[in-house]
């Protein structure tokens, strides 16, 4: 196989992903066994509603001011709804103004990233280490002392007040 030949199938297999509206990414995530917790696509579907698997396993965003989460003050923490691993602490949570929860730093071993090429652009996705879940990108435009911004999507975490 030469070097034109692998270019060809591989922009071949970008289109007709994004013909189908779905990320090369979210492909590799979905059948990547390195995580702890791992599911079927069937056993997902079971688990989480249509809109929350297209979030949590395909890669797709919520509509921005449209979580619960994001308003949410109460000190506890934010877990993963795949897996419930504990991710974020309301401490490290703030008011970034895009619409989407947001928070500058994680709990130890709790996420993962990975590069994310979408939207002609590149940015860092997260997902939870344990089980894979999507859960949004990181900007380096956050406050001190991390200045990072976890821009997270509401629907693919669970809080818990302490």
């Amino acid at each position: 196989m030469n070097r034109r030949y692998f270019l060809l199938q591989a922009a071949c297999l970008v289109g007709v992903a994004k013909t189908f509206n779905v990320s090369v990414s979210s492909m590799a995530l979905a059948s990547d066994s390195t995580f702890e917790v791992v599911r079927t696509k069937k056993e997902w579907q079971a688990r989480l509603s249509d809109f929350e698997y297209q979030v949590m396993r395909e890669e797709k965003t919520e509509r921005a001011g449209s979580s619960a989460l994001l308003n949410e003050k109460r000190a506890g923490v934010y877990h993963c709804k795949g897996c419930d691993l504990p991710l974020y602490p309301s401490q490290t949570k703030y008011e970034s103004g895009t619409g989407w929860p947001s928070f500058y730093d994680s709990l130890p071993n709790a996420i993962g990233t990975k590069e994310d090429n979408g939207f002609f652009m590149t940015r860092t996705e997260v997902h939870c280490r344990r089980c894979g879940s999507h859960l949004g990108h990181i900007f380096e435009d956050g406050p001190a002392p991390t200045g990072l911004r976890h821009c997270l999507n509401g629907v693919s975490l669970v809080f818990q007040p302490t």
